[in-house]
């Protein structure tokens, strides 16, 4: 399993930033260059933003000519937010809108409880991840003891046929000698 939270050890902190500006910012919609200047203050990492944006379709989405990138809870909202004034409009207000006005126009920015919300959702996927890729490998240790309890078998088994310690030499029985005692001697 290639979670693309494991791709890279700053991901979830890049999902994170990602969504906090996505959230608040005026617009909800920007060229990949336009987000790595407001998240990262870069706009030379366009190609890395578009990437987490590309890797990470259960927080972001992109336009039909695949140049910019939204929030997707964000882009439920309706169009009625001027971002001039940083008041929603009505519908009526907006219809009025000529061209030029109408590209003052937002969605809504996130509540802080929304992005409360998707900070952490992505915790928990980021921390399901890593709990599905530790699960990958449970196994390993195991086969690993079977492995070496195999190997010490065989070489036990082996070194009994190859190194069968060499029967005992037979020796004449030890006689111990009493030493003598000094008796007298009849003249």
């Amino acid at each position: 399993m290639n979670s693309p939270y494991l791709t890279d050890p700053g991901r979830l902190g890049d999902v994170i930033a990602a969504i906090q500006a996505m959230a608040t910012y005026k617009f909800y919609k920007l060229d990949f260059r336009g987000w790595a200047d407001r998240i990262s203050a870069d706009d030379s990492r366009a190609e890395h933003w578009e990437h987490v944006f590309t890797e990470h379709p259960e927080f972001f989405r992109l336009d039909g000519a695949r140049k910019k990138a939204s929030l997707v809870w964000r882009r439920q909202y309706p169009k009625l937010y001027n971002v001039d004034t940083l008041k929603g409009i009505s519908k009526e207000q907006f219809k009025q809108l000529d061209n030029v006005g109408m590209e003052r126009i937002s969605r809504v920015p996130l509540a802080a409880s929304d992005i409360k919300t998707l900070i952490d959702t992505a915790i928990n996927l980021h921390s399901r991840a890593i709990e599905a890729r530790n699960h990958e490998y449970w196994w390993k240790p195991l086969a690993f003891q079977a492995a070496a309890a195999l190997i010490g078998a065989l070489i036990g088994s082996w070194s009994s046929v190859y190194f069968k310690p060499s029967p005992p030499i037979a020796r004449a029985p030890e006689v111990q000698v009493q030493p003598q005692r000094n008796v007298p001697r009849p003249q």
